[in-house]
């Protein structure tokens, strides 16, 4: 790991304070020519003592913004030592995680997968218009059934097409057969450029979509084709519990990344990473934002650069060796999970090497999936319900539930 250090709590907080120190205060500076300020300090007091030693929250009392993308062009001076904190977090997931070679990606820290999904689309709509003149009608977008709802509404906001390959019921798994009837359907229709979503542990069932599978038969179809990997859920599971897949930057075929930090990451809610190829994030270039510093190439524009602290933060305090050892206990509870509901002879689908177990709806009680509040794939009319084994979720909670749940495949 060329990047990612282990890092003990006194580090971290000289890291953050030298960061804020670099960035320009609201405190003591007369800026006065940005719409922006320190949180309200009649809620948010400066020299409140639960500040000493927090640093993320001393991060968030300053408010930095980090509007624009900082692996691309200079960007606003205010806020340049958080925004180099956003860098080496950047660093740490590209290289280090998901194998991009030093200087060759670009990315942002977004407000979660939904954005990060969008970016993708819109970034490869704009790049078959202006690189290969297509028109929008020749556009696709080309994903599983059960791929996340982001790229349907991605579809709706952005004007471009969707088409979903059903999955075998059994396995999850798009069939060559049906991803190459649905290019031969698209090209009939006069698609030429498809933007293909693969599934790095989608949200229902945590499975993983074949890429061997889809980039074979992508090249035989011979139509154009971008392909992102949705790893908003598994991004910061799926390469620590199976290190060798090849959703990553050394398959040439990955063109860009989506990771959610707010699910198995633990960092405040609305905090996602966004990474794709260098020479991408040009495509969504808004010049018109001429009198922000670098204008601006993401979907937010301005954006909390308290949340890219945050994550950064997590991941050094861990270390990639603390990762993997996080990352390999729950995928232990989970064996021990599945385990017990074999001899229980339950119903359910589990990927490997994943931490998500969906259960037949026809076992679980309503009772049952209230006291445990574990999530069906649909409120109205329920096939399946999903447990999520987080950091949270102990061998006695899951002894518990499968006590109760016992109970109801036996009436």
């Amino acid at each position: 790991m060329k990047h990612w250090k282990r890092k003990t709590s006194k580090e971290i907080q000289e890291r953050i304070d030298k960061a804020l120190g670099e960035n320009s205060s609201f405190y003591d500076e007369p800026i006065i020519g940005m719409p922006c300020s320190y949180l309200d300090s009649k809620v948010f007091p400066h020299g409140n003592p639960i500040l000493n030693n927090a640093p993320f929250l001393q991060t968030l009392i300053n408010n930095p913004n980090h509007i624009g993308c900082h692996t691309v062009a200079t960007s606003e001076i205010t806020f340049s030592g958080t925004q180099k904190i956003e860098r080496e977090l950047l660093n740490i997931v590209a290289c280090d995680i998901f194998k991009a070679e030093e200087g060759e990606f670009d990315g942002y820290v977004p407000s979660g997968g939904t954005e990060a999904n969008m970016q993708a689309v819109w970034i490869y709509r704009e790049f078959f218009k202006k690189n290969n003149g297509f028109s929008l009608d020749e556009i696709a977008i080309v994903c599983s059934s059960d791929t996340h709802y982001s790229i349907p509404k991605a579809s709706n906001i952005l004007s471009v097409q969707i088409h979903k390959v059903p999955v075998d019921t059994v396995t999850r798994q798009m069939s060559p057969s049906g991803l190459s009837n649905a290019f031969s359907e698209l090209r009939e229709n006069g698609i030429k450029g498809i933007i293909f979503v693969a599934n790095m542990m989608t949200t229902m069932f945590g499975s993983v979509d074949k890429l061997d599978v889809i980039t074979e038969a992508l090249l035989e179809s011979k139509l154009e084709f971008k392909l992102h990997i949705d790893g908003a859920y598994g991004g910061f599971f799926y390469p620590f519990a199976n290190e060798s897949n090849n959703m990553n930057f050394e398959n040439e075929h990955v063109n860009s990344i989506t990771v959610d930090a707010h699910k198995m990451a633990q960092a405040p809610y609305g905090t996602g990473i966004f990474l794709v190829r260098k020479g991408f994030m040009g495509y969504t270039h808004s010049k018109e934002a001429s009198y922000v510093k670098g204008e601006d190439y993401t979907l937010v524009g301005s954006r909390s650069g308290a949340n890219a602290v945050a994550v950064w933060m997590i991941l050094s305090a861990h270390g990639p060796n603390g990762w993997k050892e996080k990352t390999h206990i729950l995928k232990h509870r989970v064996d021990w999970l599945c385990k017990e509901l074999d001899a229980a002879k339950v119903n359910y689908f589990r990927e490997a090497n994943s931490n998500i177990v969906s259960l037949s709806a026809a076992c679980v009680l309503p009772e049952v999936a209230r006291k445990y509040q574990i999530v069906p794939d649909d409120h109205h009319a329920p096939k399946w319900y999903k447990i999520i084994v987080m950091e949270h979720v102990e061998v006695e909670d899951l002894e518990m539930f499968l006590a109760d749940l016992n109970i109801a495949v036996l009436q």
